[in-house]
């Protein structure tokens, strides 16, 4: 086989073997094929896309690049969650430690943010000592005695995966569905569980706007699963306006603790009840309907906050936060922004909110960018809410204040009143399983 024969191959159109798919992987990683060829190889792709059966051998080959975790010690009990990424979206923090208050363990890996989009691990930073690495024994051995264990990906995870997306993010072609598919599952693969629920987001604040584009890749993505012998579901949830109401990491970890605690937003508390429900009908089967009904009573109870505070422990972190928290970071500084005008909100760019919250330093638009972690938006109000002009919408928090000016108009320039309230909008629009 030779690189440029297999690109030419994908340029025109056809499919290429899983032996053809495994070598370009190989020849990646071994420096045979370089980042051009790579990135001559994503345009392709991106032009022609791949049939099922080639997204799946691209998954297997990037995560068989580096190290395969063996969670076969879990049993059936092993429990992955995946989200495509959103606005305000903290549902890691809430739903791990309810799945394994009803004896789910969750052994997962996740990322830091980057761009519009808060990352999981970013906000377990926010607590005082949590401590975001763990060597792989360490890790499965809290998965088991805690129930819950979340770490950040390592380089060792899918490397291939790394090296392809770095490339992707220079070259224009993030938005190949077969990509972006092939780069989830590879790392969710590698990463061992036997049972995977994926959020799939779809609108203004997604990385898929449309929903034919997210039912597109949730499929995709379950039939690799399928085809590696995983259980998935997919759930398509709206990210068309932020999921809760507080955007920025420690201002999200408070939230997530609210909603242990009973309280906080209603939007936030249902995606999480519906996503616990389906992650432990992996697990133990039974309906989802049944497991979501139990997830309301753990929650109800306090048992998923006495679980929350477990891992949080496990981990080296204060657990002390859900009663202080104050021991969180807090911002220097904060400002309030009023609407501009009476009327119903009837649409917010959910991008721009997350846009206006990495201007005030709660993101990075660089992976080597230190962010703030007391940075952030509360919203006030959110889509469908009728609200007098002078009202208060949102509270932004920094420590420069010299970064309120171009927020405030990032965030002002995301919403859209009208006179009449907007048509509802489901949380789930579908479920794939």
């Amino acid at each position: 086989m030779r690189v440029t024969d297999l690109i030419e191959k994908k340029k025109l159109g056809h499919t290429l073997s899983d032996a053809e798919i495994q070598y370009l992987i190989d020849a990646y990683m071994s420096g045979e094929a370089s980042d051009y060829h790579m990135a001559a190889f994503s345009m392709a792709v991106y032009f022609c896309g791949m049939e099922n059966a080639e997204t799946t051998a691209l998954t297997m080959a990037m995560a068989r690049s580096g190290c395969m975790l063996d969670l076969s010690s879990l049993g059936k009990n092993s429990v992955d969650k995946h989200s495509t990424g959103g606005v305000g979206d903290k549902t890691t923090l809430i739903v791990a430690p309810l799945v394994a208050a009803l004896g789910g363990n969750v052994a997962k890996m996740s990322g830091r943010g980057l761009g519009h989009t808060g990352g999981t691990i970013d906000k377990l930073a926010s607590i005082p000592g949590y401590r975001t690495i763990l060597d792989e024994d360490n890790f499965i051995l809290q998965a088991q005695t805690q129930g819950v264990c979340v770490v950040q990906a390592g380089g060792a995870l899918a490397p291939a995966d790394s090296k392809l997306y770095a490339l992707r993010d220079v070259t224009a072609t993030v938005d190949s569905i077969p990509l972006i598919a092939s780069s989830v599952m590879s790392k969710k693969i590698a990463s061992g569980a036997k049972n995977i629920v994926l959020d799939v987001k779809t609108g203004s604040g997604a990385l898929m706007k449309s929903l034919e584009e997210s039912h597109l890749l949730a499929e995709i993505m379950v039939s690799i699963g399928k085809s590696c012998s995983r259980n998935v579901t997919a759930l398509i949830t709206d990210m068309d306006t932020p999921l809760g109401n507080a955007v920025g990491n420690a201002l999200e970890v408070e939230e997530a603790i609210a909603v242990l605690c009973g309280r906080g937003p209603k939007d936030l508390q249902s995606i999480c009840l519906r996503l616990a429900g389906e992650m432990l009908a992996l697990v133990h089967g039974g309906s989802a309907v049944h497991w979501e009904k139990e997830a309301v009573a753990a929650l109800s109870s306090g048992k998923a906050l006495k679980y929350f505070k477990g891992w949080i422990r496990a981990q080296g972190g204060d657990e002390s936060i859900v009663e202080n928290l104050s021991l969180l970071p807090h911002a220097k500084h904060k400002m309030e922004i009023y609407t501009p005008q009476s009327g119903y909100i009837s649409h917010i760019d959910t991008q721009k909110i997350g846009q206006a919250s990495l201007l005030l330093g709660a993101g990075r638009n660089k992976k080597e960018d230190k962010i703030q972690m007391g940075a952030g938006i509360l919203l006030a109000a959110k889509r469908g809410e009728n609200i007098s002009k002078g009202a208060l919408l949102a509270t932004l928090y920094t420590d420069d204040t010299s970064f309120f000016a171009p927020a405030k108009e990032e965030l002002l320039s995301a919403y859209v009143f009208s006179d009449t309230p907007p048509k509802d909008v489901p949380l789930v629009y579908d479920v794939i399983r």
